[in-house]
């Protein structure tokens, strides 16, 4: 039986790009694309990456109540997807974190409108 080849590690305390996930990593991961996975709480995150918005603005823009909005923003902040910023009496929501932002951005570059799979941009070479 052919013998796997090992893939590179990470020293401790120093990340590598090609070292294969931890199970730590796997689970947070796992979670994070779980909570993602309603349509309705991506859709407040692309939104939330376009800018900041309060309760009210989102749940119009998403076609839900505030209730049920309110609801899906104290999970994404529970969970460091987003994060949230008091302005007067009203609480604004943004996306701190560039990795969330790429993260959105990229899924929603590889998916046309019409929910197919976008074909990848030409290469140059």
């Amino acid at each position: 039986m052919p013998k796997i080849p090992a893939l590179p590690t990470a020293e401790p305390g120093l990340p590598r790009q090609d070292a294969e996930p931890t199970e730590a990593q796997l689970t947070a991961a796992a979670a994070t694309f779980a909570l993602l996975a309603s349509p309705p709480r991506l859709h407040l995150v692309w939104l939330i990456t376009h800018g900041s918005y309060d309760v009210g603005t989102l749940a119009k823009r998403v076609g839900i109540s505030i209730a049920t909005v309110s609801q899906h923003l104290s999970k994404l902040r529970l969970a460091g997807v987003i994060t949230a910023r008091r302005d007067g009496r009203r609480h604004l929501y943004t996306v701190d974190d560039p990795h969330v932002v790429t993260l959105v951005e990229q899924i929603f570059d590889h998916i046309a409108p019409d929910g197919t799979l976008a074909p990848d941009p030409p290469t140059t070479r």
